[in-house]
């Protein structure tokens, strides 16, 4: 058996665990992120070691929002820890000893299901990840695939709208601004005055943060019409938008996965109308199969340990 430590960086907790070849997570530890983004690669060191005990492991595999550079080494640019140019694999392996590489927390995770995962059965997948943001990673020929820089893969920056919402990249009509959990809330807030937002106005009560991505899916799973309406208006935009990029990749799997992905066929069936209604020569071309992810949010640390192992350093 070989382990390797997988560690996934958040906005508000660094997560570690010990996994096996086979993916399973023997032993986790998790840390609050500090405010101050130079103090991060010891708080990794930390977590890593507390996972890893005793035990021989291939290195440590962190995946972190944001561009990571072909190096498989330098966080270029984290537009929430404000890392720019940061050497983040060189910091944590003077701390441990340990071989160290960093990839994209999406492109972690799209390996993890691809490996373990909703994939497991395919030489391809797309994984598109629906949290705050839109996320996702791409795996070709049962390979990774970065691109030319190592920042391929950043597909909620795919453009669905010319002029449409700005977006937290600078750039106007993202996917991210229409396809997200944080789209949806948006959009919720803006029906709350609406004779059918009775349900959803009485469960926010007045406390406004209630009113986030889990409740709108509650209420639809209890048969809500306006919060049903809400995830299938998300769905057609990631429906709309995964299409676009299955012109281009040509995936045979692709895996819906991210906190929005809980809600099920409330989400899922959407998705797949929006998706073959949208597909360029639909009719006369294979369909690629959309898919639940099944790892949840171990995926990106599951995905994160395997890379050392399946591309060492």
């Amino acid at each position: 058996m070989t382990y390797a430590v997988g560690i996934d960086i958040g906005g508000t907790k660094i997560a570690g665990g010990l996994v096996d070849d086979e993916g399973r997570i023997v032993r986790e530890a998790r840390e609050a992120t500090p405010g101050d983004a130079a103090q991060i690669p010891e708080v990794v060191a930390q977590v890593a070691q507390q996972v890893r005990g005793d035990a021989e492991v291939a290195g440590i595999g962190i995946g972190a929002a944001g561009f990571i550079g072909a190096d498989r080494s330098t966080v270029l640019f984290a537009p929430n820890i404000r890392w720019r140019d940061e050497p983040l694999a060189k910091r944590v392996c003077e701390l441990t000893d340990v071989p160290v590489v960093v990839e994209n927390d999406a492109s972690a995770a799209a390996w993890g299901e691809f490996r373990f995962g909703a994939g497991a059965d395919s030489d391809d997948l797309l994984l598109v990840t629906v949290g705050t943001g839109v996320g996702g990673g791409i795996v070709h020929r049962g390979q990774l695939f970065r691109g030319g820089f190592g920042i391929g893969g950043e597909i909620g920056h795919l453009r669905v709208v010319p002029d449409g919402l700005l977006c937290g990249c600078g750039r106007r009509g993202c996917l991210e601004q229409y396809g997200s959990g944080s789209a949806l809330v948006r959009e919720a807030r803006l029906r709350l005055d609406e004779p059918a937002a009775g349900p959803l106005r009485e469960a926010v009560g007045d406390e406004p943060d209630r009113l986030n991505g889990p409740l709108v899916t509650r209420l639809a799973q209890e048969g809500d019409p306006l919060c049903d309406a809400l995830l299938a208006d998300l769905g057609r935009w990631l429906g709309e938008g995964i299409a676009s990029l299955a012109a281009v990749l040509d995936p045979s799997v692709v895996a819906i996965g991210g906190g929005v992905a809980e809600a099920g066929d409330h989400l899922m069936v959407p998705i797949r109308e929006a998706f073959e209604a949208a597909l360029p020569a639909h009719g006369h071309r294979p369909v690629a199969d959309l898919r639940v992810a099944t790892l949840g949010n171990d995926a990106g640390l599951v995905g994160a340990a395997d890379l050392v192992r399946s591309e060492p350093v």
